[in-house]
C-alpha cells in the first residue's frame, strides 16, 4: 500500500463501471424484458419499495439477495437468470433462458413474473419485449420467418456487429402485450456479444419509450401554449392604441409571463430527459454497426422515420416555449417603459402645474405684502399721531400738515421693516 490518502469515492467510482456487466447468452436462447416507473413521475419514486419488490420475486424461488442499497443483481431464480437494473427513473428486469420455445414469441418465459406478484408492482409498466436468439440459419430461412414473426410495413432488420449478427423487430406491442426481437447468431458468435446486443435491443427500446414520454407532454401542453401565444398576440397588438391603460395591459402580461414561467417549470424536466434519453438511444444503435440485410430498413432508418420526427417535435415545442416567454418578457418591458414615460409626462405636468401654483401664490404675497404695509402703515400712523397730538398744540401745526409730515415718514419705515424681517427670515 502506498502512503497516500484515497479519496473516499475512488473505488465506489471505480466499481460502478464494472456495476452493470453484460450478460451472457447463446444461441438457441430466449429472454423476457420488464420496465417499471413510477405511475406519478419521479417525484412519487420508492427506492425502498421497488427493492422489497425485487427481493419479493427473489424469495419465490429461494435466490439470494442483492446487497443493500444495489443499484444492480444479477441471479439465478430456478433455471433462469435475472438481470435487475434501478436507473434515474426506472426499473428493469430480463429474465435470461437457454432453448426456444416451439411455438415463436411464446410468453412462458414471461410467466416467470408472477401475476400477483406484477399486480403489486411499485409503478406502471413502460414496455416489455421478448426476445429469441437463434442459431443463425441460411438467409432464406431468415428472410421468411422474419415475414412470418413481424409486420413488413414497421420492420427493420439489420447486419450487426461485422455480420455475426442478424437483429430484426417491428416495434409493434403484440397481443399478449410485448415487443418482439429476434436475433439470429452467426456459429462464430461469442456468447457475450450475443448478451450485448440483446442488451442494447432492450435498452434500445426503454429509452425509446422514455424518450417518447416528452413528445406525449408536448403534444399535451402545445394547445395552451397556443392560447397563451395568443393572447400575448393580443395583448402587444393592443399596446399601440392609446385607448388602453397601460397598468392593466402591464398587469396582464405579468400573468402570461407567469404561465409561461410556469409551463418551462413543469416540463423542463422531462424535455431535458427526453433530450439524455435521445442521444441514448442514437449511441447504443451507432454502437450495432448496422449494415444493411437484403434491401430492408435498418434500425437507424427506423429512428430516423419515426422518432426523429417526435424528437424534432419536442425540441421545437421547448425552443417555441422559451420564444414565447422571450418575447413576453420583452413585451412587459417595453410596456413599462411606456408607464415610466407616461407617469414621467405626468410628473412633468405637475411639476409645471406646481411652477404655476407658486407663481401665483408668490404674486399673491406680493400683492398681500403690500396691502400689508397698508395695514400696517395705517394703525402705526394713527399711533404716532396719537403720540404727536400734544405738539399740534404747543407747535401750532396745522393737522394736515402734521398728517403729509408723518404719513410718508411711517410708511417708509414700516416697509424697511417688512423688508428687513424678510431678508433675516430668508437667512
Amino acid at each position: 500500500m502506498t502512503p497516500i490518502q484515497d479519496h473516499d469515492l475512488r473505488y465506489p467510482l471505480s466499481n460502478e463501471l464494472h456495476a452493470r456487466p453484460f450478460p451472457v447468452m447463446s444461441a438457441p436462447g430466449r429472454a423476457a424484458y420488464l420496465a417499471i416507473k413510477p405511475a406519478n413521475g419521479n417525484k412519487g419514486r420508492d427506492r425502498d419499495a421497488e427493492r422489497a419488490h425485487l427481493i419479493a420475486l427473489l424469495d419465490r424461488f429461494g435466490a439470494s439477495h442483492p446487497q443493500p442499497g444495489a443499484t444492480h443483481y444479477f441471479g439465478q431464480i430456478g433455471k433462469h437468470w435475472l438481470k435487475w437494473e434501478s436507473h434515474t427513473e426506472f426499473v428493469t428486469y430480463t429474465i435470461i433462458g437457454d432453448g426456444v420455445a416451439e411455438r415463436p414469441f411464446d410468453a412462458g418465459t414471461f410467466r416467470l413474473f408472477p401475476d400477483d406478484w406484477l399486480a403489486g408492482a411499485p409503478g406502471v409498466r413502460i414496455t416489455s419485449a421478448l426476445i429469441r436468439i437463434e442459431a443463425m440459419p441460411t438467409e432464406d430461412d431468415m428472410v421468411q420467418r422474419i415475414d412470418d414473426w413481424f409486420v413488413g410495413e414497421s420492420l427493420a432488420v439489420s447486419w450487426c456487429v461485422d455480420r455475426h449478427l442478424v437483429i430484426a423487430g417491428d416495434y409493434r406491442i403484440d397481443s399478449a402485450g410485448h415487443m418482439r426481437f429476434a436475433v439470429f447468431a452467426a456459429p462464430h458468435c461469442g456468447k457475450r456479444r450475443i448478451g450485448r446486443v440483446v442488451q442494447r435491443l432492450c435498452e434500445i427500446e426503454t429509452y425509446k419509450t422514455m424518450a417518447m414520454l416528452g413528445f406525449a407532454e408536448a403534444r399535451e401542453i402545445s394547445p395552451k401554449l397556443g392560447d397563451t401565444e395568443t393572447r400575448l398576440l393580443d395583448l402587444v397588438t393592443g399596446m399601440t392604441s392609446d385607448q388602453i391603460e397601460p397598468s392593466e395591459t402591464l398587469h396582464a402580461l405579468l400573468g402570461v409571463s407567469a404561465e409561461l414561467e410556469k409551463m418551462v417549470a413543469q416540463t423542463s424536466f422531462r424535455f431535458g430527459a427526453t433530450a439524455a434519453y435521445e442521444n441514448i438511444v442514437n449511441d447504443r444503435i451507432e454502437v450495432l454497426r448496422e449494415e444493411r440485410f437484403g434491401g430492408r430498413q435498418m434500425f437507424s432508418e427506423f429512428m430516423k422515420r419515426r422518432f426523429d420526427p417526435a424528437m424534432r417535435t419536442v425540441k421545437s415545442t421547448e425552443a417555441r416555449m422559451r420564444d414565447v416567454s422571450t418575447r413576453a418578457m420583452r413585451a412587459a418591458d417595453l410596456l413599462r417603459t411606456r408607464v415610466d414615460v407616461d407617469r414621467s409626462a405626468q410628473n412633468q405636468a405637475l411639476l409645471t402645474s406646481m411652477d404655476r401654483r407658486s407663481d401665483l401664490q408668490l404674486r399673491l404675497q406680493h400683492t398681500v405684502e403690500g396691502l400689508s404695509v397698508v395695514a400696517i402703515s395705517y394703525y402705526a400712523l394713527n399711533l404716532v399721531l396719537y403720540m404727536l397730538a400734544p405738539a399740534e398744540k404747543l407747535l401750532h401745526i396745522e393737522k394736515y400738515w402734521l398728517y403729509a409730515t408723518v404719513t410718508p415718514v411711517v410708511v417708509i419705515a414700516v416697509w424697511l421693516t417688512l423688508r428687513r424681517i424678510q431678508k433675516s427670515m430668508a437667512h
